[in-house]
């Protein structure tokens, strides 16, 4: 008999990394336009369209959304949502997506461009969740804030998965998890980030040689392996310090070989001064 097949996990990590919390502010029809203003929060606004037509505004673009579907804004993206149809026509789930954990901004940034996703077609990792939350809203029962709220961290999941299988990221964070090579460095690195990673070891998770690992995590990822290791590592020493662990228990927990390390590249961020070369070169 052969190996068995070793599932590859590509988001357990990350979502451990990044401690999503859903918000329900919205359920139901939606009557009149809402604005949503450019502020300087750490979330994603998530619009789950349950039926009916709606405009969707922001820069330069607009688009019509038909239900179901769904679409994901970064708070920092202004955006505006308009029914398109008598208000019992139009239903809506709306929430707000905050992260508590040190991967956050890595989470954030594959969310630069705001996600269009039409759930009428495919979509499976989608569909199984919005007949529940329909019928939530259609016959509210006891508990239904708890429920609607825990239905949407499965939604998110969900579209976490859709956006890896289905490649609709040319670039980011989730175009190099859809490559089943880069993503199992990046899991790796997510599972362990104070391991002392080199190129060549991140190469070898991967199963490729140094070059070809380090081209195509750039080109996919859109920053180099170490870029990548270094962000991650300086989220989780921040987070360290934010809990007053010190700059030595900070250091340990996140590989900076130092305080020392650990101190100048906290002043490296605070002053926005350029990042030295990469860890994983050294």
């Amino acid at each position: 008999m052969g190996t068995p097949h070793t599932h590859l996990d590509r988001l357990s990590a990350l979502i451990d990394g990044a401690v999503p919390r859903i918000s329900v502010y919205h359920a139901g029809a939606l009557c009149r336009s809402h604005d949503f203003s450019d502020d300087a929060g750490d979330g994603l606004h998530l619009h789950l369209l349950l039926q009916g037509q709606i405009s969707i505004a922001w820069a330069n673009t607009e688009a019509v959304l038909e239900g179901p579907a769904i679409a994901v804004f970064r708070d920092d993206c202004a955006h505006r949502l308009e029914p398109l149809a008598a208000a019992h026509e139009v239903r809506l789930w709306c929430a707000q997506a905050r992260f508590e954990g040190p991967a956050s901004p890595l989470l954030l940034a594959a969310f630069a461009s705001p996600q269009l996703v039409d759930l009428r077609d495919g979509a499976q990792e989608l569909r199984h969740v919005v007949p529940l939350i329909a019928a939530e809203i259609d016959q509210p029962r006891c508990g239904q804030p708890a429920l609607l709220e825990r239905a949407g961290g499965i939604l998110f999941i969900g579209l976490m998965r859709f956006l890896i299988a289905h490649g609709e990221t040319s670039s980011g964070l989730f175009a190099g998890l859809g490559d089943p090579r880069l993503a199992r460095a990046l899991v790796a690195m997510h599972r362990s980030p104070a391991t002392p990673w080199s190129l060549e070891r991140l190469a070898e998770e991967a199963g490729l040689s140094r070059t070809a690992f380090a081209t195509s995590f750039r080109n996919s990822v859109g920053v180099s392996p170490g870029a990548y290791l270094s962000a991650l590592r300086l989220g989780i020493a921040e987070r360290a310090v934010e809990a007053g662990e010190g700059l030595k228990r900070a250091a340990r927990a996140s590989g900076y070989a130092s305080t020392a390390a650990l101190s100048r590249a906290l002043s490296r961020k605070r002053f926005k001064s350029p990042p030295s070369a990469d860890p994983a070169r050294r």
